[in-house]
């Protein structure tokens, strides 16, 4: 996702806003005001990476190491984070 540089915000901050603005009221067409300026590319792709990361937050750690598994072979953290 590629973003400008505004008001003296590096593009790591701009980011942070973003995803600090989301939450489970926002959809495709409902954006938070932080995220006008993106586009609807870039805002679907914040969307989703957010409800991924908000289902695998809320998943059992014996699911997420299900999960691990298939997506490597091993259980070794790297979707549970453990």
């Amino acid at each position: 996702m590629r973003t400008t540089t505004a008001c003296g915000k590096s593009e790591a901050q701009q980011q942070a806003d973003y995803q600090k603005a989301l939450n489970s009221t926002f959809t495709k067409g409902h954006r938070p005001n932080a995220c006008k300026s993106l586009s609807q590319d870039d805002y679907d792709t914040l969307l989703a990476d957010w409800a991924v990361k908000h289902a695998l937050d809320s998943m059992s750690k014996e699911d997420r190491d299900t999960l691990d598994y298939y997506d490597d072979g091993s259980i070794n953290g790297s979707i549970s984070g453990n």
